[in-house]
This record gives structure tokens, sequence and C-alpha cells, in this order.
């Protein structure tokens, strides 16, 4: 087992009032159960975000298998709508730090992948046929790409959590998309649509609570979420005393404050993205 470390000064540790991990509820301390289980089922159930790594590299055996991993997902219409860009560079990691403005994506510890949503290699094959690009500038088109790149994405995550290592999204690079097409040379029909850090990690952080499975399933209808005030009421409590444990000396907020506090705040949901978008020649109509 990796020791753990604490997270950058910006991050939410536990202070050294705040109970430690072994104190916590065993709902913290432990992943999620199902009715079947299989050691993929348990990798998947036992999901956890990793914001600080360690120094030792990933190796060069294994980043190609996610690679690989990434390539052999799904993809609509047989399309293959996504390019990764292995991001090895100093200075081009710092422009990806720079756009996402996170500690953790600073540095040189794990490795950081940018996924791009690509449109740009069809457009290529098109005209070289003297088919017409058009259809590579609707809404729907970049639809596709966005599936094609998260199921991608979501396919590394498994397998890298699969072998131990730990792994964090970054939807927060897109507090600059225009700075990070740039630097890294994206041709129009492009777009940088999340980052991704795999490393061994140097934290083990609790479990955070999910919504209940009677708020986010329904059968054959939405679920009737003002039939459920009695489960959200409690899954609020329950995320109360996650953050509360998690670090005492910081603002304790429920799930529904937080819907209702941080929607739409930050640089990246601040950010002109559909202009950005338009710019690249995609979501034209």
């Amino acid at each position: 087992m990796i020791p753990a470390m604490p997270l950058p000064a910006e991050s939410s540790v536990p202070s050294a009032a705040a109970p430690s991990a072994s104190t916590a509820p065993r709902a913290l301390r432990e992943p999620m159960t199902a009715p079947v289980r299989n050691t993929t089922i348990d990798a998947l159930l036992a999901h956890r975000t990793i914001r600080a790594f360690t120094d030792e590299p990933v190796g060069e055996e294994v980043m190609r298998t996610l690679l690989t991993v990434a390539r052999a997902s799904a993809t609509s219409s047989y399309f293959q709508q996504t390019t990764i860009i292995r991001v090895r560079d100093a200075a081009a990691r710092d422009a990806v730090h720079a756009a996402s403005g996170q500690p953790y994506v600073g540095g040189d510890r794990g490795e950081l992948l940018v996924l791009v949503v690509d449109l740009h290699r069809n457009a290529v094959i098109r005209e070289r046929a003297g088919a017409p690009t058009e259809p590579l500038e609707r809404a729907y088109t970049f639809l596709q790409g966005c599936q094609d790149t998260m199921i991608a994405a979501q396919s590394m995550v498994a397998a890298a959590e699969s072998l131990g290592l730990g792994t964090c999204y970054l939807g927060s690079i897109l507090g600059d998309p225009a700075g990070l097409i740039a630097a890294l040379g994206l041709p129009e029909r492009t777009f940088p649509l999340l980052g991704l850090l795999v490393g061994h990690p140097a934290q083990e952080p609790q479990y955070k609570p999910r919504l209940p499975e009677e708020i986010t399933v329904g059968v054959d209808s939405y679920p009737p979420l003002e039939e459920h005030g009695e489960a959200l009421s409690a899954y609020d409590e329950r995320v109360t005393e996650y953050y509360d444990l998690r670090d005492a000396s910081r603002r304790v907020d429920s799930f529904t404050e937080q819907i209702v506090r941080m929607v739409g705040q930050g640089r990246a949901a601040q950010a002109p993205v559909l202009d950005v978008l338009h710019s690249q020649r995609l979501c034209l109509h």
C-alpha cells in the first residue's frame, strides 16, 4: 500500500482536528457494493479521484496499454472521432496547467493526457474524396465525437485503476479552451474536451457518497423527484458528514447547497466555449 501524502494547499485534506480516515464511517472508508461481484465490478465501484501522485513513473508499457484500450473502445458509427494528446513537454504541460488553474496539474507527477474530439481527420478524408464537409459542422456530429471521447476516457480510467493506478478527470482544462488549442497545435474541427491524469497514488481519500438509486434511476419514465424528498435529505446529511470528516477547517456543504451555490461558477463554467467551438467550425448548426 502506498502511504498517504498531503494534497497541495489549495486542495481539501483532513486537518489535524478532523477524524482520520480509519475512524470515518464504513460507508466513507469502503467502496459501494453491488449484488453481483467480480474483479471488474469491484474495480469500478472502488473509483476515487486522485489528485496527488508519487514520483514513480507509470511506465511505457502501461501507457501503451492504456492507449490501446482507448482505441479499442466503442465508437459511434465507427467514425472514431477521438485523438489523444500525451503531454510530455514541460512547456505544453504548463499550458494545460494554466488553462486548468488546478495546482495538481502542474509539475511532472503523473502522466497527463488531453482527449480531443476530432472531426478534422474525417474532414480531410472527405475533402480528398471530393465529399462536402458540412455534415461535420453539425451539432449532432460533434456530440458523436463527444460520445467517442468520453467512452475512450472511461475505458482508460477503468484499465488504469484495475492496475492499481490513480486517475483524475480534468474538465477544468476548459478554463481556457482557445489557449489550449493554440498551445497543443489543434487544427480546425477539433476540441479539447477533457484532460486526464494517471499515476501512482500518493493519497487514499474517502469514498464520496453518490445519489441514491431511487433518485437517479427510473423505470420507463423519469423518476419523480417530489416522491423522494426524504431520500434526498438523507443524502444531504451523508454528504455533509463526508465533507466534515474530510476537512473540519473548511465550510461544510450538503449536495443541494452545492448545486445552488456552485453551478455556473468557476473559469471553465464561464469560458466562451460556444464561441471557441464556432471558431473551430464545430456546432455551426
